[in-house]
């Protein structure tokens, strides 16, 4: 039997549009929230004050992500910037601002790209770099079906076209949209996958891209070329599987922070679950998990694995297990469609030390406890047609969601 469902424990109404876009930063300290005109909020967590607000965009946001000290930002402009993030400052702290007062970010470089679909970009940090470098996976420029990936912050293309340009080449669309069996991309997520021998090397993980469609197939393609090789027209990559379990287009997909699995909603009642270690072209990949709620356009998976979200154009937030897709809770508030949901980062993930220097200029008063820190850890933060961003603290399904 599904549990009571709790009432949000905060509600931001900064925004005036509908929040479509929403993260949080990795240490759980700040929030990321996108609208439809835009406008770009960043919130802290512990105060619960905006940090900055300024309009990145000349039109709807697609995806906004923090980056170390950088924060990626991709509208419907057909561009994607990256700005120097803004530290909380102490008149920030002291009072209550209005958002015509505060901060706007340092623009530091852009790109042009295709946003005809909607398809917000996926970012691989390069660990071991040393300067923050990461690869950049977003909707080919002229083909919406096919996929670049970008090498930052040099704005390098390193793979041009990945899929199957000859499958899209008799295409009748002049504006970037399409002819192919499989339409355009709807969602990506680019990882390395380890190989079978467990090595912290470069050489021993395999770059693997998952691409959503508008058929309501996915696709999983890994890289055959040598590393350091620029690739075009899809060569250099292959399919490891596709499956093909939705009837119509994917309207999100979330990947698990360890890359291990992937769930994908749509407009049916179908959520689609995929193994993304044991699967191949002759093991079945996917499987379909009927619901009772047609009209899903938001997923999120907690950082331990264990539980998902799913937002449903009916507002309402749902969680479920993500090894047997039970209903765990329904998380009722917004009257509106809600669009984007994210979890906080799980305490197991988040240093308990926090950023905070011992000749930091906050009080005591901005310390936290560990305790607080765990509750902290458990938030799920949902952004609804209603321009508000609920915030909601879920228990820990230790039992039930296994």
């Amino acid at each position: 039997m599904a549990l009571p469902a709790p009432s949000p424990i905060h509600l931001l109404r900064s925004h005036s549009s509908a929040v479509n876009s929403l993260s949080i930063s990795t240490d759980n300290e700040r929030i990321y929230s996108g609208d439809t005109v835009g406008q770009v909020i960043v919130t802290s967590t512990r105060s619960l004050r905006p940090l900055a607000s300024w309009n990145a965009h000349a039109d709807s946001l697609l995806g906004i992500e923090e980056w170390g000290s950088q924060i990626i930002t991709h509208g419907r402009d057909n561009k994607l910037h990256v700005w120097a993030r803004p530290e909380e400052s102490a008149s920030i702290r002291q009072g209550p601002a209005t958002l015509s007062d505060l901060p706007t970010p340092t623009i530091c470089y852009s790109m042009d790209v295709n946003t005809l679909n909607y398809c917000r970009f996926s970012l691989l940090s390069l660990a071991g770099a040393s300067a923050q470098e990461g690869l950049l996976a977003v909707p080919n420029l002229v083909e919406s079906a096919l996929a670049d990936i970008w090498s930052l912050p040099s704005c390098q293309r390193l793979h041009a076209a990945i899929g199957d340009p000859l499958d899209t080449s008799a295409t009748a669309f002049s504006d970037g949209r399409s002819g192919s069996k499989s339409g355009i991309i709807m969602s990506m997520h680019l990882f390395y996958s380890a190989l079978s021998a467990p090595s912290s090397s470069m050489s021993a993980r395999e770059l693997r891209l998952l691409c959503a469609y508008e058929d309501g197939s996915v696709v999983l393609r890994k890289r055959t070329a040598h590393e350091t090789k620029q690739t075009v027209e899809g060569r250099g990559w292959e399919v490891v599987w596709k499956s093909k379990l939705h009837v119509e287009s994917v309207m999100a997909m979330a990947v698990s922070s360890d890359c291990t699995l992937a769930l994908t909603v749509s407009a049916d009642h179908l959520v689609g679950r995929y193994d993304l270690l044991e699967a191949s072209e002759s093991t079945p990949a996917g499987t379909a998990f009927k619901t009772k709620h047609p009209g899903n356009g938001a997923v999120a998976i907690r950082s331990d694995g264990r539980v998902c979200a799913i937002g449903g154009w009916d507002g309402k937030v749902r969680l479920y297990s993500t090894k047997t897709l039970k209903l765990l809770g329904t998380l009722v508030h917004h009257k509106q469609g809600c669009q984007t949901v994210t979890f906080a980062s799980h305490i197991d993930r988040v240093p308990l030390c926090g950023d905070l220097k011992e000749d930091d200029s906050s009080s005591d008063e901005d310390e936290i406890t560990v305790e607080e820190k765990h509750a902290r850890g458990r938030w799920l933060i949902a952004g609804s047609t209603d321009a508000k961003v609920s915030i909601w603290a879920l228990m820990d399904f230790e039992k039930t969601s296994t």
